[in-house]
């Protein structure tokens, strides 16, 4: 080993180990307390909001919404009665501003940080390992947890929507109709855009993750920055600047319920989640690679 890096073993790992070392790391994340607790109440949110919603209709009163908003969640809740999968878009649309990107924050900063925190960091890097393929893994874990995130708030809404309301064909917002196996597919593709507009606050905890030692602190940091990025991206002055938070395009899903699909914003979506990936997973790289580890 070279006195430059007394942590790093010098072979290196096969692809097989590579794979062992996701295996463990997936493991690990998804077996915390933590980790399910999260899980668990992003599953209880489409329930809570379905529940409300039948009391609701049930009780004859009238949801709010109507067919504008631009496809965010008062215009999805409104249609919740007459089809449950309008649920899924709801339930995402609910989470996806607060919950959903607090759960990745609070995963992504742990990942680094949770280790150092530990002690377990140092004993993970003799291993043959490596620093990049380390970090690599565990941002491949974060972005497992986000698309996982996502997934058990849509199927959780899909199960409680068929339970508590009729499901069949589906009016879009632009006012077609399109079958419920086609609805059930673009259902499955806002998930996956949901789970990938969650890519650069993976990013941004996951860098946070290597400036400290302190797993609280990590993910305390990310959540607030999340939050202070979500209250900046609703004044009105600062309107400029708001296409280039990171929270902006977030809603942009609802666009996949057109007919015919509007693409601009989900593309500046896709593409400023994958410039915040690229600018603070370097950034999270240069950090740790040279980055003094005594715990």
């Amino acid at each position: 080993m070279s006195r430059a890096e007394p942590l790093e073993a010098v072979r290196t790992p096969s692809p097989l180990w590579t794979f062992g070392l996701l295996r463990s790391e997936l493991l690990t994340t998804f077996r915390r307390w933590r980790t399910l607790a999260l899980l668990g109440v992003l599953a209880a949110v489409p329930v809570l909001v379905g529940i409300a919603v039948r009391i609701e209709t049930d009780d004859g009163g009238s949801l709010g919404g109507g067919g504008g908003g631009g496809g965010a969640g008062p215009a999805f809740i409104s249609q919740i009665s007459n089809n449950g999968l309008f649920l899924v878009f709801t339930a995402l649309a609910a989470t996806l501003p607060f919950f959903l990107p607090m759960a990745v924050g609070v995963v992504a900063g742990d990942a680094v940080a949770g280790e150092a925190s530990a002690g377990t960091l140092r004993y993970l890097l003799v291993a043959p390992a490596g620093r990049t393929r380390l970090l690599l893994t565990k941002y491949a874990t974060v972005i497992a947890f986000c698309l996982a995130a996502t997934l058990v708030v849509a199927v959780s809404a899909l199960a409680v929507g068929a339970l508590l309301f009729p499901v069949g064909d589906l009016t879009t917002i632009s006012g077609t109709r399109i079958t419920y196996a086609e609805g059930l597919g673009r259902a499955l593709l806002i998930a996956l855009v949901v789970a990938a507009s969650l890519v650069g606050v993976a990013a941004l905890g996951l860098f946070v993750s290597t400036l400290t030692g302190s797993g609280i602190a990590a993910m305390a940091t990310t959540v607030g920055l999340l939050i202070t990025v979500q209250i900046l991206d609703q004044i009105p002055q600062l309107d400029a600047l708001q296409p280039y938070f990171f929270s902006h395009y977030w809603l942009s899903f609802a666009d996949l319920m057109r007919e015919p699909v509007y693409w601009d914003d989900l593309v500046r979506n896709l593409g400023l989640q994958a410039l915040y990936a690229a600018v603070f997973g370097s950034a999270a790289w240069a950090r740790f690679t040279a980055k003094d580890i005594t715990a």
